[in-house]
């Protein structure tokens, strides 16, 4: 007769979501959730990323509830709380060590980024907490070591789940302004969120956006006066007199009047992490077009859109190959280490024997390739199409793709 017992009974395992919100975080909860109950871990949630392990705690129970992994962003909240901020003397660390004490947490899986996870691995190293990471962002900036094949070289890049969504967001976002650019055959800016990588913003290329520019290129003001050169010439070019710029939040920008190159604050506040919140440098590249070039240029702020909505295809099964690995690091104890793909790869290969697992103290940040961004036309490159097409669904658009014969009066 069988037996009911699993490897894991009577072992806990908590799952926490810090940072910014992604379409793809329920569904990373959901699949890692699923996994572990078959191991036999009992698994808890805790609410509001870190926060949620601060003072008493705000755990709930996920193991025998149904959970909806198509439903983007996060039902267990997030912030960017960090573990080692001290606010007017506080432990936190010593909060958190309480609580899963407390909770009789035995392992801890982090969803996030770079902060998130970079937090997690040192209070494993510090205190001894085991910590899987997770992989989370729309930006697509962090270094997991994903090697794209393409023409017979070896590219660094990245897939991050989030991203896939987010991107074809954008990129629908972008290809409908067009009928709105078109009829007031003017230059729209489009924002698009990025910090410190244009992965995100460059996906507009993908929706029909003509130019973009993203904070890995500076924009000088040698580089502001091609550009302002590079718009009139595409403008009048175009058939209908319109076009669309595509810019991250994040790009550095010079101010003629201070004679500085920096980027755009929405605000001067920062989060415990030291990030400060941007915003809009679209607004700015509109009224220096109007001002250099007398064209009629609008700013549009695509903001959270990129992060909302529902989890895509890809993403979904990107996060259940990812929690896959989960299995196998929790079997191992490879505490400290987080899932990552080892190859960009298309939809149908998404397996777990694709996968490599890093650790979660060296991620950091990678930037847009140059091999993906060209600087002369401020575009995107086959490379970076190719790279696209491994990742996003086929989309289709809609087009007005004749014009009407001019009248001579007689």
């Amino acid at each position: 007769m069988g037996s009911d017992y699993k490897l894991f009974h009577g072992k806990t395992l908590a799952i926490l979501s810090g940072g910014g919100d992604t379409p793809a975080i329920n569904s990373s909860i959901e699949c890692v959730r699923n996994r572990a109950s078959v191991l036999g871990y009992k698994v808890y949630g805790i609410r509001q990323g870190w926060k949620g392990l601060l003072g008493d705690g705000q755990v709930v129970d996920l193991t025998f509830q149904p959970y909806n992994g198509l439903y983007g962003g996060t039902a267990l909240s997030s912030s960017r709380t960090n573990p080692f901020s001290s606010k007017e003397g506080e432990d936190r660390v010593g909060q958190i060590l309480r609580n899963l004490e407390r909770y009789k947490i035995d392992v801890l899986v982090t969803i996030g980024g770079d902060d998130t996870n970079g937090a997690a691995k040192k209070l494993y190293e510090k205190e001894g907490i085991p910590v899987i990471g997770f992989p989370k962002t729309i930006d697509n900036d962090l270094r997991t070591r994903t090697i794209h094949r393409y023409d017979g070289q070896d590219i660094e890049a990245v897939i991050c789940p989030g991203f896939p969504s987010a991107a074809r967001t954008v990129a629908r976002l972008t290809n409908m302004l067009r009928t709105t650019t078109e009829s007031h055959r003017r230059v729209m800016v489009m924002e698009v969120m990025g910090r410190d990588a244009g992965w995100l913003t460059a996906t507009a290329a993908h929706g029909g956006a003509d130019m973009v520019l993203v904070p890995e290129c500076p924009m000088t003001a040698e580089r502001k006066e091609f550009f302002f050169e590079r718009v009139k010439e595409l403008y009048m070019r175009s058939r209908k007199r319109c076009l669309i710029i595509a810019v991250s939040e994040g790009v550095r920008w010079y101010d003629e009047a201070t004679g500085k190159i920096d980027v755009v604050h929405a605000s001067s506040e920062t989060d415990e992490y030291g990030h400060a919140r941007l915003g809009g440098i679209s607004g700015v590249v509109a009224k220096e077009i109007t001002q250099h070039l007398g064209l009629d240029a609008r700013a549009q702020i695509s903001g959270y859109f990129a992060r909302s909505g529902e989890c895509r295809e890809y993403d979904r099964r990107l996060t259940s190959t990812l929690a896959d690995k989960v299995v196998d690091l929790l079997l191992r104890k490879a505490y400290g280490q987080m899932p990552v793909l080892n190859k960009v790869v298309r939809y149908n290969e998404l397996e777990e024997f694709n996968t490599s697992s890093i650790d979660m103290g060296s991620i950091g940040n990678i930037p847009l390739p140059d091999v993906y961004f060209d600087k002369n036309t401020f575009g995107v490159t086959d490379a970076y199409r190719d790279f696209l097409d491994h990742v996003m669904e086929p989309m289709h658009f809609m087009h007005f793709d004749y014009d009407f014969p001019v009248v001579v009066p007689e």
